[in-house]
C-alpha cells in the first residue's frame, strides 16, 4: 500500500514533470516561430535598398499631354545624372482612371485638371495644389473644310472637351461670354483627348479643344484648322496642376519638396532652349508617351510660345479667376477657397530656381 505521504510525493513529481513539459512545449513553439520569422519572413533583417524602395515608393500620375511633360523630363534627367529618378511616373490614358487611382490612395501625387482638383476638395477630398503643369498649351481646332473660322461660328456646333471639370470647358465659357454668346448655344460633349483627332477627322464633332499634342495632330495631318490658341485669348492659361494628398504632405514633406523642385527645374530647362525641347520630345515620345516624337517637336516649336513651362508657382489670383468662372459655368460650388486646396509654400522664390545643368545624351 502506498501511504498518503508517498502519494503526495508522487503527485508533486507528476506536477513538476507536467510543468516541464508545458514550459518546454511553449519554448519550442516560440523558438520555431522566431526561426520562421527570421528565415522566411525576414523579420529581423536590415531593410535592403530594394525593400526600402517598396516601402518608400513615390508614384506620380500623368497623362501623355504636354502639360505633364515636366513629369517624364524630371524622371529622365535624374536617372541619367544621379541614377535615381526621384519618383515612379505612372502613365494613364484618361482622366477617369487617373482620378480613381488617386482617390484610392495608390498615388503619392498626380498631375490633374485644375478645376477637377478644386471640385474634389469641395467634395471633401483632402488634397493640395503645390505647382502648375504649364501655361497655355491648348488649342481649339475645326476641320479645314468646315465653315468655322472664328469663335462666333461655333453657334449650333458640336464641340468636344476632355472633361466637364476641365479648364478647356471654362475657356469656351469665357471666350463666348466675352463675345456676348452663351455656351448653351453649342452642344458640348466629353471625349478623351486621345480620341479627339479621330472624332474630328470622321466629322463626329465639329470642333475639338484639349491640351496638346492631340490638337496639333489634326494640324500635322492636314485636316485641322486652328481657331485659337489659348495664349491669344487667355494669356497665362492654366490647364493642369500638381496635386498631393494632405497625408503625403504631412508625412513625406521632404519628398514632396524634392518633387516640386525637380518639376520646377525641368520647366526652366525646357524653356531654356529649343534644343532642350527637341531632346525632351525624343525621349518623352519614345519612352514615356509612346507617341511620335515629331508630333511633340511640332507642338513645342510651332510656335515656341504655344506652351510655356515657367512662371508655374501657385498664385491666388490665378485660381480665384478659375473659381469665379467655375461657379458661373456651374461646375464648381464655391465651397472651397484658395487656402483649402492650395499650398504655395513649396516655392518661396521661383526666380531662385535654376534649370537642370544637363545638355542631353552625349
Amino acid at each position: 500500500m502506498i501511504g498518503a505521504s508517498g502519494f503526495g510525493i508522487s503527485m508533486n513529481r507528476f506536477m513538476t514533470m507536467q510543468r516541464v513539459v508545458i514550459v518546454g512545449s511553449i519554448g519550442w513553439i516560440v523558438a520555431i516561430s522566431v526561426l520562421h520569422a527570421r528565415l522566411n519572413l525576414g523579420a529581423f533583417d536590415r531593410p535592403t535598398p530594394a525593400k526600402r524602395a517598396i516601402v518608400e515608393r513615390f508614384r506620380v500620375g500623368y497623362i501623355p499631354v504636354t502639360c505633364h511633360l515636366t513629369c517624364p523630363v524630371t524622371n529622365f534627367i535624374n536617372e541619367r545624372t544621379t541614377g535615381d529618378g526621384l519618383f515612379e511616373p505612372v502613365r494613364f490614358s484618361g482622366w477617369p482612371e487617373l482620378k480613381e487611382t488617386f482617390l484610392s490612395g495608390d498615388l503619392e501625387a498626380t498631375f490633374i485638371l485644375a478645376p477637377m482638383a478644386i471640385a474634389l476638395r469641395e467634395q471633401g477630398v483632402p488634397l493640395k495644389i503645390v505647382y502648375l503643369g504649364h501655361r497655355d498649351g491648348t488649342a481649339l481646332m475645326a476641320r479645314k473644310d468646315s465653315n468655322i473660322f472664328k469663335i462666333e461660328d461655333l453657334r449650333g456646333k458640336k464641340i468636344a472637351v476632355p472633361n466637364r471639370f476641365s479648364n478647356q470647358l471654362l475657356i469656351l465659357y469665357k471666350v463666348m461670354k466675352d463675345r456676348g454668346m452663351n455656351i448653351k448655344d453649342c452642344e458640348i460633349v466629353e471625349l478623351p483627348a486621345p480620341d479627339m483627332a479621330a472624332a474630328l477627322f470622321t466629322r463626329a464633332v465639329d470642333a475639338v479643344i484639349s491640351g496638346e499634342p492631340f490638337m496639333a495632330q489634326t494640324e500635322m495631318d492636314g485636316y485641322g484648322r486652328v481657331i485659337f490658341l489659348t495664349k491669344d485669348v487667355w494669356p497665362g492659361f492654366i490647364s493642369c496642376v500638381l496635386a498631393v494628398p494632405d497625408r503625403v504632405i504631412k508625412t513625406r514633406r521632404d519628398d514632396v519638396q524634392k518633387l516640386v523642385d525637380g518639376i520646377a527645374k525641368s520647366g526652366k530647362w525646357l524653356d531654356q532652349s529649343g534644343k532642350h525641347r527637341m531632346t525632351a520630345a525624343e525621349f518623352a515620345g519614345n519612352l514615356y508617351y509612346h507617341q511620335n516624337p515629331e508630333l511633340l517637336k511640332f507642338v513645342l516649336s510651332q510656335p515656341p510660345d504655344r506652351v510655356k513651362y515657367t512662371n508655374l508657382a501657385v498664385v491666388r489670383r490665378d485660381f480665384e479667376e478659375i473659381e469665379a468662372l467655375g461657379r458661373e459655368a456651374g461646375i464648381l460650388k464655391g465651397t472651397a477657397r484658395f487656402e483649402d486646396y492650395a499650398d504655395p509654400s513649396f516655392v518661396q522664390d521661383e526666380s531662385a530656381i535654376k534649370p537642370y545643368d544637363w545638355e542631353g545624351p552625349p
